[in-house]
């Protein structure tokens, strides 16, 4: 099932799968696990101006996807960054598509324009999993990462939405 975030409920489950990538992947740039005390404290600040879901099974939450502000200036405000997550023991199973295909239904609810997706070039799975929803690749940045030992490259896919803006 997939439901809004329950900071205090989720914030342990969410650490341990963020951190699962931090430590043994390239999805996410940071190098350091985060503690608990901090990913809550993300999770609350996303949360409360922005769809924040989770996906439980069997009372574990085993998914988790936000939308955020892609950029801080006024002019962005209509348009937003995607982030979606899935226990590495939980892949292809249809839960990161449920989760995505949920967030970009309430990112409508907030007259979103755009939509961002940041992605590390080769995390081939996350690109069509966006690309399967309609997002579009616009741009692609050269080494622009270090981790683990070597440079990575990034890209940008986008999905327009039909929103309307100010």
């Amino acid at each position: 099932m997939i439901r809004p975030v329950e900071a205090w409920k989720d914030a342990r489950s969410i650490t341990a799968i963020y951190n699962e990538y931090v430590l043994h992947s390239t999805a996410t740039f940071e190098t350091v696990p985060l503690q608990e005390a901090e990913m809550l404290r993300r999770i609350n600040n996303i949360a409360s101006a922005f769809p924040y879901l989770v996906y439980e099974q069997d009372g574990s939450v085993t998914g988790f996807c936000y939308a955020h502000l892609w950029r801080e200036r006024a002019a962005y405000r209509h348009t937003l960054e995607t982030t979606v997550y899935v226990s590495p023991q939980c892949r292809r199973q249809g839960i990161g598509s449920r989760l995505l295909e949920c967030l970009i239904r309430e990112c409508r609810k907030l007259d979103c324009h755009a939509l961002i997706a940041c992605i590390t070039s080769e995390n081939a799975a996350s690109i069509a999993l966006h690309e399967r929803f309609g997002f579009r690749r616009v741009s692609h940045f050269k080494e622009v990462g270090y981790k683990s030992g070597r440079w990575l490259d990034v890209s940008d896919l986008e999905l327009m939405l039909t929103g309307r803006t100010e």
